[in-house]
């Protein structure tokens, strides 16, 4: 429960509740932002001031379920905003947007506590690392690569596999580099929260993992502060341990749905297709606390739903304009059983880049997609007439293509127990390498099949004479 900083002072009573809305008529004016408790004969429920409405009421969202909340309770001021315990026993727990465990055990112990709307570092502080950062999954190192302290969006329906990736990120940083995650499940379904918490200790990840959850049956206001109380423990890992952080966001589109929420409640106008005339600043009220400094760097993956499957839609539009890498999962590439699902095409990132990459990643991503998307112009084409009435250069690039679009599928460790797969991880070498060979031709007498779901192809290298 949240502690206060002075000794409890009155705010005034409970005069309307309507929802998770809470009116106030107050002796003085809490500061906006202010937490405030309001206790009746069994529970304790959490306020937050959001409004200012005359000179003696204010209006504030329950960060817990409104029920048993009554006119005329008395309405106590934290003396601070809404902040949380931190601190190192909180690696391998399960917890609340409020530091509470989720998981059955006993509370962690809190170090200290920490302010969730806390400022980004400032500019002087922060640091550009431009370094990339490996993960061993194919697609994404070769065509979609992103650096240490970058932030990268998965952009897809239901469905396509953002959550599978997600988790796929959190093993790959855990075995890969040595760092620590913060997984933040902004309106999750319990169901997803007690699997991810299921496989994660059975893939023994757990221990240098933190998992934030806001359930879908939560209140708005729970939901709306989940991702800031995620990037709250990322920042102190950064700083404390003094690590790689890898921040995990599923979903950041539940954030915006709940600042919509909480809007509409408030009784703001709705903006643009119904959002929130503030959805530029929420989403920056996160995005840019995602920063790396001289202790350490936070790198962040963010699942991103995409209503009606519609890119330019104005929430997808304002949470990737931060995003250094976008990569967009295809429900078409899921119905032809190519996964991860990526569209190589459509993902992109902004240091797929010779002064980043080195000029030999770039060319070969470059004839890679070069290659995909001859193939994408030439697929009904194919259909309609087949593949012989292609010239013979389209034939053998197509062929390549084919191959190539196969090749960049892979097992995952966190599905192994579902696919009967043991998962891998492939070295960006060994990943140039075979690339280079497919577009060379090495691979031309071998099957698509040969080149499915499987690791590097270093040992057919090894065969060629």
């Amino acid at each position: 429960m949240l502690q206060t900083k002075t000794a409890p002072l009155t705010v005034g009573t409970i005069s309307e509740v309507y929802g998770p809305v809470v009116t106030i008529r107050c002796q003085y004016l809490p500061a906006l932002q202010r937490a405030l408790l309001v206790q009746n004969h069994r529970d304790t429920y959490l306020l937050e001031v959001f409004q200012h409405m005359d000179e003696q009421h204010v209006r504030a969202i329950a960060l817990h379920r409104a029920t048993g909340l009554a006119r005329g309770l008395e309405v106590v001021d934290t003396g601070a905003p809404v902040h949380i315990p931190v601190g190192k026993a909180f690696l391998g727990r399960l917890i609340d947007s409020f530091g509470s465990p989720l998981d059955g055990q006993a509370a962690p112990v809190a170090e200290d506590y920490r302010n969730i709307l806390s400022s980004p570092i400032a500019l002087a502080e922060s640091k550009a690392e431009v370094s990339i950062l490996a993960t061993g999954i194919k697609v994404i190192d070769l065509l979609c690569p992103f650096v240490k302290g970058g932030k990268t969006g998965l952009f897809g329906g239901a469905g396509v596999g953002k959550t599978v990736l997600i988790m796929e990120f959190m093993h790959a940083i855990n075995s890969l580099h040595q760092g620590v995650s913060v997984f933040a499940g902004v309106g999750e379904r319990i169901r997803e929260g007690h699997e991810l918490w299921h496989e994660m200790r059975r893939a023994k990840v757990l221990d240098k993992a933190l998992l934030v959850f806001g359930q879908m049956n939560e209140s708005p206001g729970v939901r709306f502060r989940t991702a800031l109380a995620a990037v709250t423990y990322a920042e102190y890992f950064r700083n404390t341990l003094q690590t790689e952080v890898l921040l995990l966001i599923d979903n950041i589109y539940r954030y915006i749905q709940a600042g919509s929420e909480v809007s509409g409640l408030l009784g703001r106008m709705p903006a643009n297709v119904g959002y929130q005339p503030t959805l530029l600043s929420e989403v920056a009220s996160v995005e840019e606390r995602i920063s790396s400094s001289e202790q350490g760097s936070i790198t962040s993956i963010q699942a991103v739903y995409v209503p009606a499957d519609d890119m330019s839609d104005p929430a997808v539009a304002a949470i990737r304009q931060h995003l250094d890498a976008s990569i967009v999962l295809s429900r078409e590439q899921a119905a032809k059983g190519l996964y991860p699902a990526i569209d190589p095409l459509k993902s992109k990132s902004l240091f797929l880049d010779p002064q980043y990459v080195g000029e030999r990643h770039y060319q070969i991503a470059k004839d890679v997609r070069q290659h995909l998307a001859r193939y994408h112009e030439l697929e009904d084409i194919i259909a309609m007439l087949g593949l012989d009435e292609l010239s013979k250069q389209d034939r053998i690039m197509v062929l390549r293509a084919r191959k190539l679009q196969r090749y960049l599928t892979q097992p995952f460790f966190m599905t192994a127990a579902f696919s009967g797969k043991e998962g891998v991880s492939v070295g960006l070498e060994d990943l140039l390498d075979d690339c280079e060979s497919f577009l060379q031709g090495d691979f031309d007498q071998l099957s698509e099949l040969d080149c499915y779901m499987r690791g590097s192809m270093s040992a057919q290298r090894g065969d060629m004479p």
